[in-house]
């Protein structure tokens, strides 16, 4: 029956077992101190009549308490009701008896049993002490016999036979002796009775006979007999196998201590502890019963018989101890047979649990993570190019030396792994853990609390990415719930898990970072490139012992990255506080060589990249610059500064002193960068007219322009600075549209697109169609009811192609066109943008991109030529390959990207005009991107990328072609990025602003402009900066420059001879119609985008495998007679098959148009780019000469930022632009 609700404890106390009752029990006490018994139960079970109504009774005295007062009463007890009855219900967990009271205090409870054990433990170790203070004590030479007998002396004789059994049989005790060894006799004997009493189970046998018993019943039951037999107090008890009982107590109490610590040690430390023990005893044993035997004998002493138990124990055997009767050569003989059956089998543990504890890694020391430092790793498989990406990066830092890695993996360590991890270097500093982030056991092995940061990646090579990224988010979850205050840095794969977690202090998304990258490159060329070289750390000794300058260049700008300092404690920046943001740059790179690209106020938490000339900087504000290494690792040397401010011409403006630009000698050397400073002051241009300050060229002039620049302004001038052209000119296209366009003009407008396909995707205002476009007409090889076109060419798009190449349309995909479609970009720069899908896209993805214009997909695969034919590759400047989820798995780790490699190769050789950008699983594999064999250029590329990573380089990749050029890309190269956050936790933020995933007003945004013939005038990346700073306030970061280069081959000389003629020929007959539409020399060949041509003197490269042909054809067709006759038929020949496999590959390409019905007028073959290369610049110096076709990247200005305040200054200072914006060239800023 269920008692009321006044039927409760007043005081809400739960009482241990000792207060009687188990959990069949209940006692009712009532308030006034009356307890009711527990009533017997009937047969049937049910209650006796008299106790209903006892409860009933109760249940009409005992009123309900009203709900209000119920918590209230809880919590204040009994203080407003007293007098009124209650009743106290207890349960009881153990049985309320006498046995079940004792047996919770010798065996249940932890703390009590240890103490237990604690005493027995130490009443071994005495009786053993006893053993020894007796044999101690003794002295045989008066006389050995029983209590009270009279004492005979006897003397060992070797020459006879016979034992002498008494020296054995009794001993000498004294009687003090005699009375501690009974009483603790007697303790043990108790407390062992006891115990068997208590865990008796039904088997009196199991108990009887157990070791520890019987040893116990020899050891103490012979002394209790002596209390009521006197002559046998003297009577020899090998009271030393006390030890072996101590041992096992040992072993108990260690179990008992740890439960009752609630702790679970090593069990390593256990099995080291019982095999020490064994030895010890084995010992200790042998010891006492040796010299106690030999009293028969030789009468050994204690530290003889110790001495000869250590020499033969360990095998040794002197010989000059040794056991005289047989009963000691026994006792000998047994316990060596123990040994070799007890010693082996405790190694055997104990290499096993040292084996398992090599697999899983033990623990990291508590007492290491309170003294050291230490970061943790969480990954669900480690692989060896992972490992050393992280550990490179991670302890590429000076501060981050002293750090401790600790790796939490669930699999068992991998063979290559557990090599890297045995050398010296890593050995001392990493430690690897074998456990699950989701057991709070394996994250307090790993001081997940104590730990500095702990960085969880994702397992990209799975082909289920979302279980991948689930897997990742329990990891941070778990994490978060162990050590809420551990910095978490966690790398995601999919976008729309990274809200999951956002709790974390640092995220990297994949997929986003990868599409803006791939995105970016059809724009700006390289930036993979640029931003793989700014998030790796790098000292820019890369390629300094190579012999060609471009090596050592791109080399050693490679060391730029990018630092933080605040202005106010800056050298490079200090002497500009209350100057504008422009001003700063321009002079900072002038006199340091630093690039400063952004700043942060103290007062917000946003950084702002390129804030415009109305900044004014304060001594608060953080500043961003890229340079070889941070400003705290530089020496300063000047040379003409100090000399200047004692003439007092310091504080005159830069352009009053001698006009040469400043040689900047950067020396890195053991961390330090030194910096030759030389006068930093501009003499006025004595050219023909003379005055200090230079108009800009003009259209209408003498049709030459003066070297002369423009100074940057300290504060900004509204009526001279153009920092907005760029939106003048989208707001002119917007109000009058073309008229050759070949589509009716339609009204784009700018705005934020009104469906996101994931949460927490960065809003960006971009080109929007003022109405969506409906589903059908987003499929571009199917028409439908709303246009009929049914391939690009109807289209009549004005600009090329932009293709990406994906298996699926995933969420990621939206980074992809979000950039290339921001409000930045003018209208007539826009690409059309074609989705080459291998499955059909969701509605929920259309729905995202049905808003931006010329947005288009269709279903095909990249190794279909008709797919890509369909799609308009011909129209077509840049194809994006993405790299396919479910190519990322291989039984092979490295050939994953097989498939993509080939492919990749063969669309290169069908259509060698157009500028492919491939995504790799492994970097390693981008030295099969446009693979040429026996090429030896690319193996001597090879060669110097094995030399500088045994020089120890983090980028030693850098210098393969396909990587340099920005033409492939994998994702791992960025894991860096989320490294490098632990020291920068701004770059992150500055990555995501550059590659337009981010926009925060303000902020600008990174473009590119190329340089053309009539620009060479500024000559140096000094003026251009100063150029660009003057004119429209943009800060220039780098350069991509693509050189003609002639790569040579592992031919002898005389076929490479007959090669120039041979391409000659072919020249006459085969490229002169080509060259007359693009024979004159475009040195962006090697650019994005951009067909590659050469000059008329500059015949391609022969392919490898026609010059074996014809060499082969050479020798079969000459004659001795006729040798001039042979040479000009293999000739021939050789120019007939390179002409017909050329023409094989055309008519196999138009021949599938045809079969389309697509129109074969766009495909015209060009040479491939194979006689140029490129590279990447990051902050070159000063000095550095400008070259045709070079790409210089900008950070421009927010156009936002001041549009409003600055719309009529820019029509009015329209006519002091350099050149108006070329419509066919995209994010350029003419000179």
């Amino acid at each position: 029956m269920p008692l009321s609700d006044g039927a409760r404890s007043p005081e809400g106390v739960h009482q241990s077992a000792t207060c009687g009752g188990g959990y069949s029990n209940r006692t009712f006490v009532f308030d006034d101190g009356r307890c009711a018994p527990r009533l017997p139960r009937d047969a049937v079970g049910s209650l006796p009549a008299t106790a209903s109504l006892v409860m009933n009774d109760l249940d009409s005295e005992v009123l309900p308490l009203p709900p209000r007062y119920r918590f209230r009463d809880l919590l204040l007890g009994d203080q407003a009701f007293q007098n009124d009855d209650r009743v106290q219900v207890e349960f009881y967990v153990n049985e309320n008896t006498f046995k079940e009271r004792l047996k919770l205090f010798f065996i249940k409870n932890q703390r009590s049993s240890l103490r237990i054990r604690l005493f027995n433990f130490s009443l071994k170790l005495l009786t053993c002490l006893l053993y020894i203070v007796r044999v101690l004590l003794e002295d045989p030479a008066l006389g050995i016999g029983c209590w009270g007998c009279p004492k005979q002396n006897y003397t060992f004789n070797e020459s006879s036979s016979e034992i002498n059994w008494a020296p054995i049989l009794w001993v000498e005790r004294k009687m003090a002796l005699w009375a501690v060894q009974v009483i603790v006799a007697i303790i043990s004997f108790l407390e062992t009775m006891l115990l068997i009493y208590l865990s008796y189970k039904g088997n009196i046998c199991e108990q009887v006979f157990r070791v520890s018993f019987l040893l116990e019943m020899v050891t103490t039951v012979p002394f209790i007999i002596t209390i009521f037999w006197p002559p046998l107090r003297n009577l020899f008890i090998p009271v030393f196998l006390n030890c072996w009982l101590a041992k096992h107590a040992l072993e108990n109490m260690i179990n008992d201590f740890h439960r009752a610590i609630l702790r679970s040690q090593s069990a390593m430390f256990n099995q080291v502890l019982i095999l020490f023990c064994t030895l010890l005893c084995l010992v200790f044993t042998g010891t006492c019963g040796i010299q106690h035997l030999e009293r028969a004998g030789e009468n050994l002493s204690l530290l003889t018989s110790f001495y000869f138990c250590i020499v033969t124990f360990s095998t040794v055997g002197y010989g000059d101890v040794t056991p005289k009767i047989w009963p000691s050569q026994l006792l000998v003989v047994v316990m060596i047979c123990v040994a070799l059956v007890v010693l082996p089998l405790q190694f055997e543990e104990l290499v096993f649990l040292w084996m398992e504890r090599q697999k899983s890694g033990g623990n990291y020391s508590r007492h290491r993570a309170k003294t050291e430092k230490h970061v943790i790793l969480c990954v669900s498989s480690l692989k060896l190019d992972l490992l050393m990406d992280f550990l490179n990066e991670f302890y590429a830092h000076p501060r981050l030396q002293d750090y401790y890695v600790v790796i939490l993996c669930p699999s068992e360590m991998d063979v290559q792994v557990r090599r890297v991890l045995q050398i010296p270097l890593w050995a001392q500093r990493v430690i690897y853990l074998q456990g699950s982030a989701l057991k709070d056991q394996d994250l307090l092995r790993a001081k997940m609390d104590n730990g500095e940061a702990c960085f969880i990646l994702s397992s990209r090579n799975e082909v289920d990415r979302t279980a991948a990224d689930h897997q990742t988010i329990l990891r941070a979850w778990a994490v978060k719930d162990f050590a809420p205050n551990c910095p978490l840095y966690v790398q995601i794969l999919k976008p729309e898990n990274k809200f999951h977690v956002k709790f974390a202090d640092h995220v990297v998304c994949e997929e986003e970072c990868k599409y803006a990258l791939l995105a970016l490159n059809c724009i700006c060329p390289a930036t993979s490139t640029l931003i793989t070289l700014l998030v790796h750390t790098s000292r820019g000794q890369e390629g300094q012992e190579s012999p060609e300058q471009w090596q050592r260049m791109y080399g050693r700008c490679s060391g730029n990255e990018v630092y933080h300092i605040r202005m106010g404690e800056s050298k490079f920046f200090r002497e500009y506080e209350g100057k504008s943001f422009t001003y700063a740059a321009f002079h900072a790179h002038k006199k340091y060589g630093v690039c400063l690209m952004g700043m942060k106020r103290e007062d917000s938490k946003s950084i702002l990249l390129n804030p415009g000339p109305r900044h004014i900087l304060a001594a608060s504000d953080t500043c961003f610059y890229i340079n070889i290494t941070k400003e705290e690792n530089s020496a300063f040397i000047f040379k003409q500064e100090e000399r200047q401010k004692r003439e007092g011409l310091a504080g005159r403006g830069l352009y009053g002193g001698p006009s040469r630009l400043p040689v900047h000698s950067v020396i890195a050397s053991m961390g330090t960068v030194a910096m030759d400073l030389q006068s930093t002051e501009c003499r006025p241009s004595q050219s023909g007219t003379g005055g200090s300050k230079l108009a800009l060229p003009t259209e209408n002039g003498s049709g030459s322009r003066r070297p002369s620049i423009a100074p940057v302004l300290e504060l900004a001038d509204s009526s001279a600075l153009l920092p907005c052209d760029l939106l003048t000119d989208q707001l002119e296209d917007e109000m009058t549209p073309s008229d050759d366009e070949g589509l009716s003009a339609v009204e784009y407008v700018k705005g934020y697109p009104p469906n996101s396909p994931y949460i927490g995707s960065s809003p960006t205002l971009c080109h929007l169609l003022p109405v969506k476009a409906p589903f059908c007409c987003l499929r571009l090889d199917k028409g439908c009811k709303h246009n009929s076109y049914e391939d690009a060419k109807a289209y009549g798009f004005k600009n090329k192609l932009i293709i990406v190449s994906a298996e699926t349309a995933g969420n990621g995909l939206y980074n992809f066109i979000v950039p290339l479609r921001a409000y930045y970009r003018a209208r007539k720069e826009l690409n059309p943008i074609v989705l080459l899908l291998d499955n059909k896209p969701d509605h929920h993805f259309l729905e995202a991109i049905c808003c931006f214009p010329m947005v288009y997909y269709m279903e095909g695969s990249v190794d279909n030529l008709d797919s890509l034919l369909q799609c308009g590759i011909i129209y077509a400047d840049n194809l994006v390959v993405v790299d396919k989820e479910s190519t990322m798995s291989a039984k092979e780790d490295y050939m994953a990207d097989a498939k993509t490699i080939v492919n990749v190769q063969t669309m290169f050789r069908l259509f060698p005009s157009l500028s492919i950008t491939t995504e790799l699983t492994h970097p390693s594999n981008m030295r099969f991107m446009q693979f040429r064999a026996k090429d030896s250029y690319s193996l001597a590329l090879s060669k110097l990328e094995k030399r500088e990573r045994e020089n120890g380089s983090n980028l030693a990749f850098m210098f393969r072609l396909p990587f340099a050029a920005g033409r492939v890309f994998s994702i791992s190269m960025l894991d860096t990025l989320l490294y490098q956050s632990f020291v920068k936790d701004y770059m992150i933020t500055i990555t995501r602003l550059l590659l337009g995933l981010d926009t925060t007003p303000g902020s600008g945004y990174l473009c590119a402009m190329k340089i053309t013939e009539d620009d060479l005038w500024i000559r140096t990346y000094g003026r251009l900066f100063q150029k660009l700073c003057s004119s429209s306030a943009e800060i220039p970061i780098g350069i991509y420059r693509t050189e003609c280069h002639v790569f040579s081959t592992s031919e002898p000389h005389g076929l490479r001879a007959q090669s120039q003629v041979s391409v000659t020929v072919e020249d006459l007959e085969d490229t002169r119609e080509a060259r007359g539409s693009w024979g004159a020399r475009a040195g962006a060949g090697g650019v994005q985008g951009r067909p590659t041509t050469v000059e008329p003197g500059e015949p391609p490269l022969l392919r490898r495998k026609s010059l074996q042909w014809a060499r082969r054809l050479s020798r079969r067709g000459a004659k001795p007679s006729s040798k001039a006759a042979a040479e000009w038929i293999s000739q021939q020949r050789l120019s007939l098959f390179r002409r017909s496999e050329r023409q094989e590959l055309s008519e196999l390409v138009k021949n599938r148009m045809k079969h389309l019905g697509l129109p074969t007028t766009g495909y015209d073959e060009m040479s491939d780019h194979q006689n140029t290369l490129s590279y990447v610049l990051i902050n070159p110096p000063p000095d550095t000469r400008l070259e045709p076709n070079d790409i210089v990247y900008l950070i421009r200005s927010d156009p936002l930022a001041h549009v409003a305040g600055s719309s009529q200054s820019q029509k009015s200072s329209g006519s002091r632009k350099l050149a108006s914006c070329d419509p066919e060239t995209r994010d350029e800023t003419q000179l």
